[in-house]
């Protein structure tokens, strides 16, 4: 059995390649794009949406089919093909220039795997099964989908603000803590749910922090 490392990468500004040019590869070229990274497509036809993507700017699309040195320069790669040719080929690129690779759908030819996700505004949390049960770990998503929703999103802005704010501020360790832990316990994401915002003031007034209703 795969062993893998769980890590959020950083790939802002950085370059990284799709190769294919397909549904399965926008999806890809999507998430790479909200992470801030520079994307590279390279296939000899892609959708209307990858292409409009090219018009604005948003890509850098070379539109053939790949070839050796393609990976240059990258610190990621995504094989969204169906082509087993280009998969290998990729792949043993990906391998000699020690950047990591995911063929779609090939576990064989993977250096990483992308866990199912769930998203809100600040909080990632990912689900894996180590490949074991996709089904599995998409069930496991929909369940958190249900438990952490929307409100997380501002709750996460808030409690940005609020650090921010305390550790500008001449206190000591365990002052900070004991304020940061208060905060925590606080059912803050249950009053934003339920539009209890006036619990969620009184929470900040107490340490005069900022909050708006």
């Amino acid at each position: 059995m795969a062993k893998y490392y769980p890590i959020f990468l950083k790939i802002e500004q950085k370059t990284c390649v799709v190769v294919g040019g397909g549904k399965v590869a926008c999806r890809k070229i999507k998430s790479l794009l909200e992470a801030g990274a520079r994307v590279r497509v390279i296939a000899p036809h892609v959708i209307d949406e990858i292409a409009k993507m090219a018009e604005e700017g948003r890509v850098e699309l070379l539109k053939r089919p790949y070839q050796k040195g393609d990976l240059k320069g990258a610190v990621l790669v995504y094989a969204a093909t169906d082509d087993p040719k280009v998969q290998e080929e990729v792949f043993s690129e990906a391998e000699e220039l020690g950047i990591f690779c995911n063929v779609v759908d090939k576990p064989r030819l993977c250096s990483f795997i992308v866990p199912s996700l769930v998203k809100r505004g600040r909080l990632q949390l990912a689900i894996s099964t180590s490949g074991a049960s996709p089904a599995l770990a998409r069930r496991l998503r929909e369940q958190l989908e249900q438990e952490f929703g929307p409100e997380y999103e501002e709750y996460l802005e808030l409690m940005a603000k609020w650090r921010e704010e305390i550790l500008a501020r001449d206190l000591s360790e365990e002052e900070r803590r004991r304020i940061f832990e208060h905060l925590v316990l606080a059912p803050v994401p249950l009053w934003l749910k339920r539009g209890e915002r006036h619990h969620v003031k009184s929470l900040a007034e107490t340490f005069d922090l900022p909050f708006e209703e």
